[in-house]
C-alpha cells in the first residue's frame, strides 16, 4: 500500500525552495474535507502519514540514517520502523487485543530496535518501508468500521478506540516535526 505521494508527473509546478512540491501539487489536498468525529479523525491521522512520507521522499539508505545531534540515535529510518511498530502495537495488540504477539523492533532485553538498528542498508530500508505500509494498511482496515465507544485493554487501564486514534494523530504530527529536523540536516528541505 502506498499512500500516492511520490512526484508529480511531467505537468507538476516546480515547488518554491524547501518543500517537495508545489502547494497545488500537494497531494493532501485531494483529501478533501470530513464531517463527523470518526472521519475528521481518520483524515487527520492519514494526512499526518502522508506528511511523513513526503518527509522520507528520493532519500537513499545513507540519507535515512542521518542522525540528529549528539547523543541521539535519531534518524529518518529510525521515526519509521518506529511507526511501523506504533501502528502495529495500538491497531493489532491493543485495539484487536492480540497481547501475545511479539512487537515490532524489540529484542527479549527490552531494547527498541527501531531507532537502534535503523542502519544504512538497503535490505533494512525496504524490510522498513514494507513494515510500515503493511501496518497502516492493517489499521486502516481496522479502524474504518470499529465502534469508536469500544473499551480496549491497555496496561494504562481500559481506554476508548477513539483516544487511540485521537493518540496517534499526536504520535504522528511530534514525529512530522522531528523529521522536520532530520530532513533539514540531509538536505535543507524544511517541510510542508
Amino acid at each position: 500500500m502506498r499512500l500516492d505521494v511520490g512526484q508529480g508527473g511531467p505537468t507538476a509546478r516546480t515547488p518554491p525552495p524547501g518543500l517537495w512540491r508545489h502547494p497545488d501539487d500537494d497531494p493532501r489536498s485531494a483529501l478533501g474535507p470530513t464531517r463527523g468525529e470518526r472521519a475528521t479523525v481518520l483524515g487527520y491521522l492519514r494526512a499526518y502519514r502522508m506528511t511523513f512520507e513526503m518527509k522520507l521522499d528520493d532519500l537513499d539508505a545513507g540519507q535515512l540514517t542521518t542522525r540528529s545531534v549528539p547523543p541521539s540515535g535519531l534518524s529518518l529510518l529510525g521515526l519509521l520502523r518506529h511507526l511501523a511498530k506504533v501502528e502495529h502495537t495500538w491497531a493489532r495488540r491493543v485495539v484487536e487485543g492480540d497481547r501475545e504477539l511479539a512487537m515490532l523492533y524489540r529484542d527479549p532485553d527490552g531494547v527498541d530496535h527501531d531507532i537502534d538498528g535503523a542502519v544504512a542498508d538497503d535490505a533494512v530500508v525496504a524490510e522498513a518501508w514494507e513494515a510500515w505500509r503493511r501496518e497502516v494498511a492493517h489499521a486502516e482496515a481496522a479502524y474504518a468500521e470499529v465502534d469508536l465507544d469500544r473499551l480496549c485493554a491497555h496496561p494504562d487501564g481500559d481506554i476508548e478506540v477513539r483516544d487511540v486514534l485521537v493518540h496517534l494523530v499526536e504520535e504522528y504530527a511530534r514525529h512530522c516535526g522531528h523529521a522536520d529536523l532530520l530532513r533539514e540536516c540531509v538536505d535543507g528541505r524544511t517541510g510542508q
